[in-house]
């Protein structure tokens, strides 16, 4: 729990490092023609917008997940307004 607390608190650049070396990616999907990259770090999930859509690139944007629940609703939500 502290260490959710404390991630969102370290600059971008250390959030990034942080990533690279110890999270875990799930995966990529498009969202706007945008590459969304999808982390897990220990017990919270992070999406990355990469410059250029390349994971070699610095990140644009940074979106954390403190739970399953808080990613799924945040998926679900995302998933109705571009269907409907």
């Amino acid at each position: 729990m502290l260490f959710k607390w404390g991630f969102k608190y370290f600059s971008l650049a250390k959030q990034l490092d942080y990533l690279r070396n110890h999270g875990i990616m799930l995966g990529s999907r498009m969202r706007n023609d945008r590459k969304v990259f999808l982390y897990m770090v220990k017990s919270f999930f992070v999406e990355v917008v990469y410059k250029n859509d390349s994971i070699e690139k610095e990140p644009e944007h940074l979106e954390i997940f403190n739970s399953l629940n808080n990613l799924n609703h945040y998926l679900e939500k995302e998933f109705k307004t571009s269907v409907f």
